[in-house]
C-alpha cells in the first residue's frame, strides 16, 4: 500500500513539476503573444483577406501552399500554433488549409529543423521538412473532403459573423505586424537576440538560496527534457496568476464598457513580457540583471504597441481585439494546463529503456510506438531534439525517430484536447488518426531509405500511396456531389 501511495505521489509531483516548469519557461514570450495575434486576426482582419488565400472556395493550388508557407515562415511551436489556428479558422479559413497550417507550422519550425540537422543529421531534417509539407497538405485536403458539408456551414457562419468588414486600416495592419514581431523576437534563438549588451547587479542577497530551494522543490533531469523552475520563472508564475485575475475583472465583460481593470491588465501584460525578456543570474550577494537583444526588442515592441493602442486604434477595434484575445485564452489555456500536467504524469511512467525493445527496428509497430511517444512525451520546441538524440543513443531506429519528431508537435495530449474545442471532437479525432497514420508512414519510408532502399523507390512508394489515397477520396467526393445534385433535381 505504501509503495502504491508513493508511486501516485511521485506521479502527481511529476505532473505539477512539469506544469510549473512549462508555465515558467514557455507561456509568456511564446504563448501570450500568440493569443494576442489570434485576437488581432479575428478582430481586425476582414474575412475577405483570409478567404482570398485560405478560404474554402479558393483554388487548392493557392490555398494549401499558402497555408504551408505561412506555417513555415512563422516557425512556431505546437502550443503557439493552436491560438493562431483558432484565429484563422474562426475568421473564415477553410478547414483544409487551416489543418495544413496547424500541421505544418510546428513540424517545419525552421529553428528545430536547423538544430535537428546539426545534432542528428541533415538527412533527417530534410526528410522531416519534405514529408511534413507533403503530408500536411494531404491531411488538409482529406479533412476538407471528409467534412465538406460542415465546412460549407462554417463558411456561411463566418459570412454572417463578419459581414461588412471589408477594409483593414493601415494602423491595424501595423499593429498586427508588431505583434508578430514581438512573437519572433521572444522565440527566435539567434546571437543578436541572445547577446548581452549591458548588465548590472541589484543588491538582493539570498537569491542563490531561493534558486536552490526551487531546484529541490521541482527537481529536474535535463537528459529527459525536464527544465525546472528558476527564480525568474517563479516570479513569472506569480505574475501569470495576477494577470489572470486582472484580465477576468477587466476583459470578461468588456462589451459593457472599459474599466480600470481593463487598463491595469493591459499594462501588466506589457510589464510582464518585458520582465520575461530579461536575463537574471542569482548570486549570494546580488541578482545580476542582463539586458539582452531580446529585452531591447521586446521593450521597443511593447512601447510601440502601447502607443498604437492609445493613439491609432479606435475604441471598437480595441474592445474587439481584447475580447477576442480573452475568449481564446479562456477556451484554450485551461486545457493546456490539464494537458501539460497529464503529460508530466505519463512521462514518469514511460521508461527510456523501453525504447530499444519497442522501436529498435523499422517496422510498422516500431514507427507507431514512435508516434505514441510523441503523444505522451511531449517536449517544447528545440528540447525535443536532444531527447530524440537520447532515443537514438538508446537504440531507436532512425525511422521511428522521424515518426516521433513529426508526431511530437502535432499529437501532444494538450494539443488534441484544445483542437477538439475549436473544431469539434469528431474532426479532432479524425485529424489525430490521419496524423498518426501519416507519421507512421513517414517513419517507414525514411527508415527504408536508411536501411538501403533506393531513394527513387521510396519516392515511388510515397507517390503511389498519395495517388491512391486522393483517387479514393475524389471518387467518394464526386459520388456525394452527384447524390446532392440528384436530390436537387428531384425537388
Amino acid at each position: 500500500m505504501n509503495n502504491i501511495l508513493s508511486t501516485v505521489t511521485n506521479l502527481l509531483y511529476g505532473g505539477l513539476g512539469n506544469l510549473a516548469a512549462y508555465l515558467a519557461a514557455h507561456v509568456l514570450l511564446c504563448l501570450l503573444p500568440a493569443f494576442y495575434i489570434a485576437g488581432a486576426m479575428t478582430a481586425l482582419i476582414p474575412k475577405e483577406m483570409v478567404t482570398r488565400y485560405l478560404g474554402r472556395n479558393t483554388p487548392k493550388f493557392i490555398s494549401y501552399p499558402a497555408a504551408a508557407a505561412a506555417g513555415f515562415l512563422l516557425a512556431v511551436c505546437s502550443c503557439t500554433v493552436i491560438p493562431l489556428f483558432a484565429g484563422i479558422h474562426r475568421k473564415g479559413a477553410g478547414l483544409g488549409p487551416a489543418i495544413t497550417f496547424l500541421f505544418v507550422a510546428p513540424a517545419v519550425n525552421i529553428l528545430a529543423l536547423t538544430y535537428t540537422g546539426t545534432v542528428i543529421g541533415m538527412d533527417l531534417a530534410i526528410a522531416r521538412l519534405v514529408l511534413s509539407i507533403a503530408f500536411g497538405i494531404g491531411i488538409g485536403i482529406i479533412m476538407a473532403l471528409i467534412f465538406h458539408k460542415e465546412d460549407a456551414e462554417h463558411d456561411k457562419a463566418t459570412d454572417a459573423m463578419f459581414v461588412g468588414q471589408a477594409v483593414m486600416r493601415p494602423a491595424a495592419i501595423a499593429f498586427l505586424l508588431l505583434l508578430v514581431a514581438l512573437l519572433i523576437i521572444g522565440t527566435f534563438q539567434i546571437d543578436a537576440l541572445k547577446n548581452v549588451y549591458y548588465q548590472f547587479n541589484l543588491p538582493i542577497s539570498g537569491t542563490d538560496r531561493f534558486q536552490g530551494f526551487l531546484h529541490a522543490l521541482v527537481p529536474f533531469d535535463p537528459t529527459r527534457g525536464e527544465e525546472g523552475v528558476t527564480v525568474q520563472g517563479a516570479v513569472l508564475i506569480g505574475l501569470l496568476a495576477l494577470l489572470g485575475i486582472t484580465s477576468w475583472k477587466g476583459l470578461d465583460k468588456i462589451h459593457d464598457g472599459f474599466n480600470a481593470w481593463t487598463w491595469i491588465s493591459t499594462a501588466l501584460i506589457g510589464l510582464t513580457l518585458i520582465f520575461a525578456s530579461l536575463g537574471l543570474s542569482p548570486s549570494p550577494d546580488a541578482l545580476q540583471v542582463q539586458l539582452t537583444g531580446k529585452f531591447i526588442g521586446v521593450f521597443l515592441s511593447i512601447i510601440l504597441l502601447g502607443w498604437m493602442l492609445k493613439y491609432k486604434l479606435n475604441e471598437d477595434e480595441i474592445r474587439d481585439f481584447l475580447w477576442e484575445t480573452w475568449r481564446f485564452i479562456k477556451q484554450i489555456f485551461p486545457l493546456l494546463i490539464v494537458g501539460v500536467f497529464t503529460v508530466g504524469i505519463f512521462r514518469g511512467l514511460i521508461k527510456p529503456e523501453w525504447v530499444q525493445f519497442l522501436a529498435g527496428q523499422n517496422t510498422v509497430f516500431g514507427n507507431f510506438i514512435g508516434v505514441v511517444f510523441g503523444v505522451f512525451m511531449y517536449f517544447p520546441t528545440l528540447v525535443e531534439v536532444p531527447i530524440a538524440q537520447m532515443f537514438l543513443g538508446l537504440g531507436m531506429h532512425r525511422g521511428p525517430l522521424l515518426a516521433y519528431l513529426i508526431s511530437d508537435p502535432e499529437l501532444s495530449l494538450q494539443s488534441i484536447l484544445i483542437t477538439a474545442t475549436i473544431i469539434g471532437k469528431l474532426k479532432a479525432w479524425v485529424y489525430v488518426g490521419w496524423v498518426a497514420l501519416f507519421s507512421t508512414i513517414a517513419g517507414l519510408l525514411y527508415g527504408a531509405w536508411v536501411n538501403g532502399t533506393s531513394i527513387w523507390i521510396v519516392a515511388a512508394y510515397l507517390f503511389t500511396f498519395m495517388l491512391i489515397l486522393f483517387v479514393i477520396f475524389w471518387l467518394v467526393d464526386r459520388n456525394k456531389r452527384g447524390q446532392v445534385l440528384s436530390a436537387h433535381a428531384e425537388q
